[in-house]
């Protein structure tokens, strides 16, 4: 029998897979139409992982850790932050002169983000939670993400076409967050 991924082995891979993203948007030239298909790839990704972590990740952290509220609620003001700097991102084309110092500025905080998690919220999950929990809730953090947009791919990033992402009404961000906390499953906050 194949394993499935727990919650915190989940998440990891999510990890990986936005720092690619983030290292194919560097290696693309200033002003090409990819690094703007790439950013938003990237922000399908940032969110829909933020929304999965608000609805399984912080719920365990409450409840499993000494002190998991004021944890959860200081890893949910973070993703407040990110996803303002997305936001800013938003409305910019790809030859904006501001855009290489915005994504660098968001690949900063989402680094120290999910570093800080690895290195010390996910130890202290794995001893604080019972393994059938974290299987559980990796199980949940799949399904929960099979209900949003899909997923970008490192290597082929899958977004909307051009004229779809700039469509009038809400941002990207909020779509996505729209879709992912629509999907039946409340997110804390």
């Amino acid at each position: 029998m194949e394993h499935e991924a727990d919650l915190i082995e989940e998440l990891i891979a999510d990890h990986r897979e936005m720092g690619a993203l983030f290292e194919q948007f560097d290696e693309r030239p200033p002003g090409c139409i990819e690094r703007k298909l790439l950013l938003e790839a990237l922000t399908i990704e940032l969110v829909r992982h933020a929304v999965a972590e608000e609805m399984h990740l912080y719920p365990a952290v409450r409840e499993h850790l000494e002190n998991g509220e004021r944890r959860a609620d200081y890893e949910i003001a973070e993703h407040s932050s990110m996803e303002e700097r997305l936001k800013d991102l938003e409305g910019r084309d790809s030859e904006d002169r501001d855009l290489d110092r915005l994504v660098r500025d968001l690949r900063t905080e989402a680094t120290a983000h999910m570093k800080d998690e690895e290195r010390h919220l996910f130890p202290q999950l794995r001893d604080g939670a019972p393994p059938f929990v974290l299987a559980r809730l990796g199980q949940k953090v799949r399904e929960a993400k099979d209900t949003t947009l899909p997923r970008a791919h490192p290597q082929a990033p899958s977004v909307p076409p051009p004229d779809k992402l700039l469509a009038p009404g809400p941002g990207l961000v909020d779509r996505v967050r729209d879709q992912g906390t629509n999907s039946g499953h409340p997110v804390t906050s």
